[in-house]
């Protein structure tokens, strides 16, 4: 598949999909979002982990708000709702999704980056929800995904403020895991990724989207559905021999 606003390739397990407008700030359109989709929708086996990046000096600007358009209600709701599906992919494929974050991380640029499992960010990143300014309000999203990870209240002054959050502050609350120089995220990411990609695929998949589902869950309810999902990892014959592996290690 030939793509016109994503790089995407595979290589030893690890797939890199790259934002591709770095004309444009790699701001995201329908197209872009669509792009995203049909590589989720058709995942190959060979696939242990994804790399997310953007192609020039930042990594998402947000929202491409000169191919934005007024809408009737009805129509914004189907639009938004594109974008959940779409991002909801990158968080429930059950292939970790690794972030290589830097330049501007905006609006819907966060609401993308928001959904990878781990996120590398540079010092040189910032962070602005400016939907305030522009008269609008997120709509990828981040009202639940950003909310859940640095707190209603902070997102609230975030979003009244527009202001920018730079990458010490940004790993403080949650925004990313990793700081690395600049120039050095995509490195850090594949590094990261290499190492993700040599557990099982088994565990991968109960983490990357059994967690985010118990969190929402009652405590006695999550107990269960932790015990179910132990039940289906530990019992795969990947897993056996990985264990196997280990205590005859231990053993030598």
């Amino acid at each position: 598949m030939t793509y016109q606003f994503i790089h995407y390739s595979v290589e030893n397990g690890v797939a890199h999909l790259q934002l591709n407008r770095p004309e444009k700030k790699n701001a995201i359109n329908d197209s872009l979002c669509l792009e995203i989709e049909h590589v989720f929708l058709n995942l190959t086996d060979d696939v242990n982990v994804i790399v997310l990046s953007g192609a020039g000096p930042e990594f998402c600007s947000g929202l491409d708000l000169r191919e934005h358009k007024a809408r009737e209600p009805f129509q914004v709701v189907k639009h938004s709702q594109m974008w959940h599906r779409v991002f909801g992919h990158i968080r429930e494929s059950g292939i970790p999704v690794v972030a290589a974050m830097h330049g501007a991380v905006i609006g819907g640029g966060l609401e993308l980056a928001i959904c990878a499992h781990v996120r590398v960010t540079e010092e040189g990143t910032y962070y602005r929800l400016p939907e305030g300014k522009h008269g609008i309000f997120v709509g990828g999203g981040a009202s639940v995904n950003v909310s859940n990870v640095i707190g209603v209240s902070r997102m609230t002054e975030m979003m009244l403020t527009g202001r920018d959050v730079n990458a010490e502050e940004g790993l403080r609350i949650g925004l990313a895991h990793y700081v690395v120089g600049n120039g050095d995220a995509l490195a850090k990411a594949f590094e990261l990724a290499e190492g993700i990609g040599k557990n099982s695929k088994y565990s991968n998949w109960a983490m990357t989207t059994g967690l985010s589902r118990i969190s929402n869950m009652s405590a006695q309810e999550g107990m269960y559905t932790e015990s179910l999902i132990c039940g289906i990892t530990q019992t795969s014959e990947e897993v056996k021999a990985r264990i196997d592996a280990f205590l005859n290690r231990k053993k030598s």
